[in-house]
């Protein structure tokens, strides 16, 4: 059977890291995969993370499994989180939550539960999205359809486009939101564009699922959640798909977690337990470590402190890095209006760069950015600022 098979090809995002290890160039610059890097281009393990580690091995007594749906005190975490203390939904008991192995796990779950209540629904996407969105939806079965985002021209949302969708989407279908920090535009939708489509997906009867990969990484933890309360005070379901990749550097944990709001606490309780029959088939029940970090540090206030101060850290070093791009380019000459990605939000943008000039990038230099134009802002440092925009000021000539 298996001498049969064609290879398969490779991943959109991953596969250029492969590439870029076999490059021999030893000016070689990945920003490609979404990693944070600090100033000296590595990926640190934050020192909140360090001292709740700490913490843990003195302080473990087992390597039991966790229950199905993971910590009840990580879930209820990160309810907190995305909700705030104080919120109905998490006072009145209407969200659930299932611990997840990262942001994808838990797409993958709320994947396959629409699968099984709803295997007629059709999971609506933004256009460009996440290269991973399309594959996770259409491997539980569900099919797949775009709606307008970005406008090219003006290197913003194309909100009207993006309404007119909207309002023709049938009810009952999935709308996939980027809670903030859009993958792969770094364009977000503002206060007023958030009111009106949770407005419009609340009247079409639509179910909400929000993406919510990089909270803290816009403005700040509770600013950037503000899309994400906004449908929620419209939509009385929604689902939430967070991960603690970005935010607390747990790359290679995996560790996510699957929000389910419903109109009762009743009803929330019932979906829960579909949901964790998902899990069962699926991965069974959650790895631990990345959650009891993340369950430490939110349950600890110094910890805590401490933590958002790193965030906050991170978030300010990539909009840093944004206006240091946008001004080294032209230093180098390029007459080409960049200024919008200082203007973006995120560890992304798409810079505008075509297919032609990405793999020149690639070829002639050793910079790997993805196909679409979609450049990492996170990985850029002031080490490789310079060889970077002198880079794309080459080929750029072309």
């Amino acid at each position: 059977m298996f001498d049969t098979i064609s290879p398969a090809p490779p991943d959109a995002i991953l596969g250029l890291t492969e590439a870029f290890k076999k490059d021999p160039n030893p000016r070689k610059t990945n920003l490609a995969v979404g990693v944070y890097k600090d100033a000296g281009g590595a990926t640190p393990v934050l020192e909140s993370v360090k001292e709740a580690e700490r913490r843990l091995l003195t302080g473990e007594k087992t390597k039991s499994y966790l229950p199905i749906d993971g910590s009840p005190e990580y879930d209820a975490a990160s309810q907190r989180l995305v909700f705030g203390d104080s919120h109905e939904i998490v006072t009145s008991g209407r969200a659930v939550t299932a611990q997840a192995p990262g942001g994808t796990g838990a797409l993958r779950v709320a994947a396959d539960f629409v699968g099984q209540i709803s295997p007629g629904a059709t999971v609506w996407i933004s256009d460009p999205t996440w290269p991973n969105h399309p594959s996770v939806f259409q491997s539980a079965g569900l099919k797949v359809a775009t709606y307008p985002y970005f406008d090219p021209a003006s290197n913003g949302v194309d909100f009207d486009a993006m309404l007119a969708t909207l309002a023709s989407i049938p009810a009952g279908d999935v709308l996939l939101l980027h809670g903030c920090c859009h993958n792969p535009t770094g364009v977000d939708l503002s206060t007023s564009q958030w009111q009106a489509v949770a407005k419009i997906a609340a009247e079409r009867g639509l179910l909400p699922l929000l993406d919510f990969a990089y909270q803290g990484f816009a403005d700040g933890l509770d600013e950037d959640a503000a899309g994400v309360r906004i449908v929620a005070e419209h939509c009385p379901e929604l689902f939430v798909a967070s991960s603690y990749s970005k935010n607390f550097g747990l790359y290679n944990e995996r560790t996510g977690a699957l929000t389910l709001v419903a109109r009762t606490p009743e009803a929330a309780e019932s979906a829960l337990s579909h949901v964790k029959r998902c899990i069962r088939a699926n991965y069974s029940n959650p790895p631990a470590h990345g959650g009891e970090i993340v369950r430490t540090i939110l349950g600890d206030p110094e910890l805590r402190r401490r933590w958002e101060g790193e965030v906050t850290a991170m978030r300010e070093r990539i909009n840093t890095m944004r206006h240091l791009f946008v001004e080294t380019l032209n230093e180098k000459g390029v007459t080409r209006d960049f200024s919008f990605i200082a203007r973006q939000r995120g560890m992304f943008s798409f810079s505008g760069l075509t297919p032609a000039q990405v793999k020149a990038l690639r070829e002639r230099h050793g910079v790997y950015i993805v196909g679409s134009g979609r450049i990492s802002v996170a990985g850029m440092t002031e080490g490789n600022m310079e060889y970077l925009c002198e880079a794309i000021a080459d080929v750029l000539k072309d």
